[in-house]
């Protein structure tokens, strides 16, 4: 399961961090000076640093990574948040994620969204993983493939961001849950302790349809 609490350093302060360092620049200094040779080298270089560092500290946002669980007997093979990516596959009833970063806005606004995307595939614990039929024989290897790509689907929503206004963020975490619904939340908070927003079960009770 992911350490959903805030990490000790602010991920804000490692982006500037390492902004500066794409810079050359000290922590106690403001002179820029190039890192690399030819001098067209080190001005893409401090351009780009430039670039994020303005990002970084005109939005004045708490920034961190992006986590996931999963409430679903399927795995969520790759996921993003705003075209971030969690990195991680996430297994059934699972946690995961930790890519690198949200940003939320200084100011929550009432509407505001993210934009999850997500795979959805079959799991090791699947059945179909149980007939996997080893790499000697290539024709039943290539079926398997083939059955293992069409359980693939993707997946696309704008979800709404909940109220974080007098709240330390702590990045986002996506729960993933039955019939293709998503909440995320912005709490430090452990997923499961009493002041975690989302109260939803690992392990929920599916409908046996999904409403359309």
């Amino acid at each position: 399961m992911p350490v959903l609490n805030c990490s000790p350093v602010p991920t804000w302060k490692l982006l500037i961090n390492h902004s500066m360092h794409w810079l050359g620049m000290s922590g106690r200094s403001s002179v820029v000076t190039p890192l690399f040779r030819p001098a067209q080298a080190g001005s893409v270089m401090r351009a780009s640093g430039y670039a994020l560092l303005a990002a970084v500290v005109s939005l004045d946002a708490g920034a961190s990574a992006i986590y996931g669980i999963n409430h679903t007997d399927l795995a969520i093979t790759r996921f993003s948040v705003n075209g971030r990516s969690g990195i991680d596959t996430i297994g059934p009833h699972q946690g995961g994620g930790g890519g690198c970063c949200y940003v939320a806005p200084k100011h929550w606004m009432p509407g505001m969204t993210v934009e999850v995307d997500w795979q959805t595939g079959a799991s090791a614990a699947s059945k179909l993983a149980d007939e996997f039929p080893g790499f000697s024989d290539e024709v039943k290897y290539d079926e398997w493939l083939d059955k293992l790509e069409a359980q693939r689907r993707k997946h696309s929503r704008q979800v709404l961001v909940p109220d974080y206004t007098d709240q330390k963020v702590c990045g986002i975490t996506v729960h993933f849950l039955p019939c293709d619904e998503i909440q995320v939340t912005t709490s430090c908070f452990a997923f499961r302790s009493p002041e975690y927003p989302i109260k939803t079960p690992l392990l929920p009770q599916a409908p046996e349809v999904c409403p359309k």
